[in-house]
């Protein structure tokens, strides 16, 4: 996977506007839930996730997933692009889109694409 997969995933998912002050991140009315992790955190996707589900998926597959110190006590672990599965790429996303999308937004979606 690569920077150009996650910005067409990201901007699949409505009202997602993308920024790039020297590093690429999206956000959904405002709302961050995804970006490009700093370098010295170990790089990498950075998405937005449950907080109860955070070790979960870091224990899911620790070549894909990983966190860095700056990330302790966040909601929020990193991705290797080169180690992600498309289908998982898309399901991280979607997920870390609905976590941080207004409630109505969010329901809206999820019948749509039911």
């Amino acid at each position: 996977m690569d920077w150009d997969t996650v910005r067409q995933i990201a901007l699949s998912f409505p009202e997602v506007e993308e920024s790039g002050d020297g590093r690429t991140a999206f956000r959904v009315r405002g709302k961050l839930f995804a970006w490009a992790a700093r370098e010295r955190d170990g790089g990498g996707l950075g998405v937005r996730v449950d907080r109860e589900e955070k070790q979960l998926i870091l224990d899911s597959n620790p070549d894909v997933y990983f966190s860095s110190p700056h990330y302790d006590g966040w909601p929020g672990v990193q991705i290797r692009l080169e180690a992600i599965d498309p289908d998982e790429l898309r399901m991280r996303l979607e997920d870390a889109w609905l976590i941080q999308a207004p409630k109505k937004l969010a329901t809206t979606y999820a019948t749509q694409t039911d």
